[in-house]
């Protein structure tokens, strides 16, 4: 559906390989909130997969999509808890402000790097690509540093 019904670009990828990467995701959420039921997974795995490579005009569209496979499904915001606190205090202590749309970038570009063996950042000049990567990076060490290993749990 997502192949007929969103643009087309060449980093979409809606095969084999996009199939696996969502089960993988939907794997390790499971194992990680044993609670969560098997369509909040799913969609849960299929939008942290998907909407980091989506361009704009398209995420209503997936939304939409996802909405008609799981009608009934109430669709949760993620709770990135701690991980999310780290970024913000990054970005304070690079004097850089905090903007919402900024700080969803660099969570799911971590996002991307847990079900993705190599991941390219593309957009125009001082858009970010390098600011958000280094973010991650500093969150990530102040992480390990601090003994907070719930990253790999996927929060």
């Amino acid at each position: 559906m997502s192949s007929e019904q969103l643009s087309q670009q060449d980093h979409y990828d809606f095969g084999l390989r996009a199939v696996k990467s969502v089960l993988v995701m939907a794997g390790s959420l499971k194992r990680a909130n044993p609670q969560l039921n098997e369509d909040n997974v799913l969609i849960r795995a299929m939008r942290d997969a998907n909407v980091p490579k989506f361009l704009k005009d398209d995420l209503p569209l997936f939304s939409a999509i996802i909405s008609d496979l799981f009608p009934e499904a109430q669709i949760a915001e993620n709770e990135y808890g701690n991980f999310k606190v780290v970024i913000e205090n990054i970005i304070e202590d690079l004097h850089l402000q905090k903007k919402k749309e900024f700080i969803i970038k660099v969570i799911q570009l971590f996002e991307t790097f847990c079900v993705r063996f190599g991941v390219m950042l593309v957009g125009p000049t001082g858009s970010g690509k390098t600011t958000s990567y280094q973010v991650l990076q500093d969150t990530m060490c102040h992480l390990r540093e601090n003994g907070d290993e719930k990253t790999d749990e996927r929060f």
